[in-house]
């Protein structure tokens, strides 16, 4: 099972044993409140039972208006139907427990101080029936909305979120597919007897693009295969001016990670590190520490006269971004451009 997925479940698992529970707190509140509460008769009694009646029809409309009326009526802006049902349920519930339910004063009241004509009293309280009933309506109407309208906003949000993520991924895989291209094309000019072997690196790195990419996350162990495949054929290309350095270090197993977050800053080292008329310094370090992975990169700066440095500006940028998208909070970048040097240190959250 992906970790999305388990997330996502999780988190229904979560609002599901939130719903419940809020509703057994507000069914519970007519019958804790009831001064007949120790009363083994406390479910025989007219007055009881209209309010607890009442209780799960105010539950009943809540779920209404927040799992059918919001999202077929407010949200299509068919607004006046949808008050008039809630006025309409609003009636019934003011009207229909006291049909069923009928309570006959007792012959003797208790009256407060100060008591108004209009006002009812049951075991010695004070309550104003239609202000308290409108009252409780009000807040599950408003409840209702507020949470209904609340999802909306980051179910949109998160689909905005998607769709750039996606777009930032569509961005970034061609630069590595040319990238690759240009190594595997001065090996068949070389004619070296290592292009098979580079030929099937690549195959591997491509399917790995286009079969794993797609994916929120991916195995951390499958994204340190194309980093190692990366640099083989990166190496296969290196003079004997490069001091090129690299580790991989811990345990990959059993982690997650966005898919092509960590090849930018890599990538980056090779196409501005690699110069075979000046001596070149590249070192690469890739650590665990529990849920915790560091990235350290740094390079000489030896390649002069690129023509594509403002989109290689573009894809840092773009990685910036899904790290502030994916990682939030759980993410640490500093890059350091001393004079002729770069270095990115990387940590992140795997947990």
């Amino acid at each position: 099972m992906g970790v999305q997925r388990y997330n996502t479940m999780a988190k229904k698992t979560q609002t599901l044993l939130l719903h419940l529970s809020c509703c057994l707190i507000f069914i519970c509140i007519p019958i804790l409140s009831s001064p007949d509460f120790r009363s083994a008769e406390l479910f025989n009694i007219p007055l009881f039972k209209r309010d607890f009646f009442t209780y799960l029809l105010l539950l009943v409309f809540f779920y209404a208006n927040y799992l059918y009326l919001i999202p077929v009526l407010y949200f299509r802006k068919r607004k006046v139907l949808f008050f008039i049902i809630a006025f309409l349920s609003f009636a019934a519930i003011s009207v229909v427990p006291a049909i069923l339910f009928p309570f006959k004063m007792p012959d003797i009241m208790i009256l407060a101080e100060g008591a108004k004509n209009n006002t009812i009293v049951k075991h010695g309280l004070i309550t104003p029936f239609e202000v308290g009933y409108a009252f409780l309506f009000l807040l599950m109407f408003f409840a209702s909305l507020l949470l209904r309208m609340s999802e909306r906003f980051n179910y949109i949000k998160s689909e905005k979120l998607r769709t750039e993520i996606h777009y930032l991924k569509a961005q970034i895989n061609p630069h590595f597919l040319f990238n690759t291209l240009n190594s595997l094309y001065a090996l068949t000019l070389a004619k070296s007897n290592e292009a098979p072997e580079a030929v099937l690196k690549l195959s591997a790195m491509m399917r790995y693009v286009v079969s794993e990419s797609s994916n929120d996350y991916v195995p951390l162990e499958k994204e340190i295969d194309y980093i190692r495949n990366y640099i083989s054929l990166q190496q296969l290309r290196m003079d004997t001016n490069v001091n090129f350095v690299f580790s991989a270090e811990g345990d990959f197993t059993g982690r997650q990670i966005s898919p092509l977050v960590l090849i930018p800053f890599i990538e980056n080292a090779f196409k501005y590190g690699l110069n075979p008329e000046k001596d070149a310094s590249i070192a690469i370090s890739i650590k665990t520490n529990g849920p915790e992975l560091m990235l350290m990169v740094k390079n000489k700066r030896v390649a002069t006269g690129i023509p594509d440095e403002e989109a290689t500006r573009q894809g840092m940028e773009n990685t910036k971004q899904r790290l502030q998208y994916l990682y939030p909070k759980k993410h640490k970048l500093l890059i350091f451009e001393p004079k002729d040097t770069f270095e990115v240190q990387l940590t992140m959250d795997l947990g």
